[in-house]
């Protein structure tokens, strides 16, 4: 156990529900960017909603997703508060820098990136722990191509079956499904990534001799993430809410209703398993679908271009800064 002054346990706990806040700043677009560029709802109710779906997760979803971060990407023994830090550090970094750019970037994986960052700059590769880690980078490319494909399909199977509907009689129902459909994905967002800063403050507690008994996630932890995150996605991201929504291709409420449903499907998935993806990724896998399913040229592929290299990039960039922050601090 490595032993931590209260104070400091504080504050690096105060940290991670900031880097839980930013998380909810940063991916409010992720689940509001349709129902706002279509109009369904005005800005300001529309993240309201949203934060209050990202709450809801917790009477909804069980914690596998901590229990990855906490002690399934490193080994959960070898976790220092500076291991902590540099993680948190990583990944606030590349948050902050995509959100001045406006580009729709993963805080899941920079949070997996810093950890994996500062983990190996205190201990080597082999503090990885291999079955998660890996499952966790093939859920990279696959949770957005699923998106993609269940998205198209989505369009392709419901302009089918509203084929004999007027258009403004169909226009009204898939108004109100697109509503119920972003809720889901809502309270989705809020399972997987409210537990990934979860899991962080438990490895924490726990690698500081805070926690008694077996590796489990306080309940005032639960709270803690959830309202931070919550508060976050209040705030808004209007910058990445307008990428989302309307410059890689343009949304209606039929559209926002495939790709808000095509997402939930993989994110609820993927959180019932443990496994942590980055909703970011999904539901912009999911808005590319929906244009793609009309024709490929609906489709900013200019944009997208950027949004996927992004993709590749976080987990390496904010690895490496997690690394230097743990190196840095470590010399203190």
């Amino acid at each position: 156990m490595h032993q931590l002054a209260l104070p400091l346990l504080i504050g690096l706990i105060m940290v991670a529900l900031a880097f839980d806040f930013l998380n909810g700043l940063h991916d409010a677009a992720n689940s509001i960017a349709t129902v706002v560029t279509t109009r369904l709802l005005s800005p300001v109710w529309a993240v309201a909603f949203a934060a209050f779906c990202n709450f809801s997760a917790y009477w909804f979803m069980g914690l596998k997703v901590a229990d990855t971060i906490g002690k399934g990407i490193i080994n959960k023994d070898i976790v220092t508060p500076g291991v902590v830090f540099g993680a948190l550090a990583g990944a606030m970094f590349w948050n902050i820098v995509t959100w001045l750019r406006g580009i729709p970037s993963s805080s899941s994986h920079a949070l997996i990136g810093g950890l994996l960052g500062a983990g190996i700059a205190h201990g080597g590769f082999g503090v990885i722990e291999t079955k998660k880690t890996i499952e966790t980078i093939y859920a990279i490319f696959l949770s957005p191509t699923i998106g993609f494909v269940l998205a198209m399909l989505l369009v392709l199977l419901t302009s089918w079956l509203f084929r004999g509907f007027q258009p403004k009689r169909a226009e009204g129902v898939f108004k109100v499904m697109h509503l119920f459909s972003s809720a889901a994905y809502s309270v989705s967002h809020g399972a997987n990534d409210a537990q990934k800063t979860m899991g962080i403050i438990t490895v924490l507690l726990y690698s500081t001799g805070h926690m008694v008994g077996d590796f489990k996630t306080p309940q005032w932890v639960i709270i803690a993430c959830y309202t931070a995150m919550a508060m976050g996605t209040m705030s808004g991201g209007w910058r990445i809410i307008k990428t989302m929504g309307s410059k890689i291709t343009k949304l209606n409420h039929h559209t926002g209703f495939c790709a808000s449903t095509a997402g939930s499907i993989v994110v609820f998935g993927a959180t019932a398993i443990g496994i942590p993806v980055s909703t970011t990724h999904v539901i912009t896998g999911s808005v590319i679908g929906t244009g793609a399913a009309r024709k490929a040229n609906s489709v900013r592929w200019g944009v997208a271009g950027r949004v996927i290299t992004a993709w590749f990039i976080t987990i390496p960039i904010s690895a490496a800064v997690g690394a230097v922050v743990y190196t840095i601090t470590g010399a203190f």
